[in-house]
């Protein structure tokens, strides 16, 4: 039998970055909030998801991508800067669009019993005006998708929000997005999901702390 001439492709490895902490973090429910900038905290949190994303070697990230909210592109600009790249924004990476639960504090939307299908049936859900979880995967799923087919073989940086990570590392695992709450993501945490031809691997979820060298070999 003839050897197929098709030469396999290479995976590209995607690297997760939730933006870092701002002053309505775990207060309030932002969503699209233009205007919303980091704190301190999640400035000092994205300089040293910068330095650890660097530890991957020179000219390994390609390319960073932001939702083009505030609060996501100041978390990408040390991460690119530190590679000599520029941020490009995409709106594929967007928080997902809660609608008339923009802005409302956690603490009343918790007391709905809408919040419960919120955290129980999610799949089942959709935002007042606004967007439903199913999606928003299927949003970031077709993205990452389109950016893996822009960058055989390279490494790449998508920063994005905690839901719409979390949804895409559920899919990626080939877990219902009705379990998908149970994926823990904080603010400038990094997750990394390797795709290749067979499909996508899990290489880390929810890293906050330590070194990422170990990825270089993916």
């Amino acid at each position: 039998m003839a050897r197929s001439s098709r030469t396999a492709r290479r995976p590209t490895l995607v690297l997760l970055v939730r933006h870092g902490t701002t002053p309505t973090t775990g207060r309030e429910l932002p969503g699209r909030s233009a205007g919303l900038h980091l704190g301190p905290e999640g400035t000092a949190q994205a300089e040293r998801a910068a330095l650890r994303i660097a530890e991957l070697g020179d000219g390994r990230v390609t390319a960073v991508y932001a939702s083009p909210l505030e609060r996501t592109r100041e978390t990408a600009a040390p991460i690119a800067k530190a590679s000599g790249l520029r941020v490009r924004s995409h709106e594929g990476l967007l928080e997902l669009d809660v609608g008339r639960w923009t802005g409302r504090r956690l603490k009343d939307l918790q007391r709905l019993n809408s919040w419960r299908t919120v955290q129980r049936y999610p799949s089942g859900f959709r935002f007042p005006g606004g967007e439903s979880f199913a999606e928003m995967q299927a949003r970031l799923v077709s993205t990452i998708s389109d950016l893996v087919e822009r960058h055989p073989g390279q490494a790449i940086v998508c920063v994005s929000h905690a839901d719409p990570i979390r949804a895409l590392v559920a899919h990626a695992m080939g877990t219902h997005l009705d379990l998908f709450q149970r994926i823990v993501v904080s603010p400038c945490s990094i997750s990394a999901v390797l795709y290749g031809e067979g499909g996508p691997t899990i290489l880390t979820v929810n890293s906050i702390g330590g070194s990422l060298k170990e990825l270089a070999a993916a």
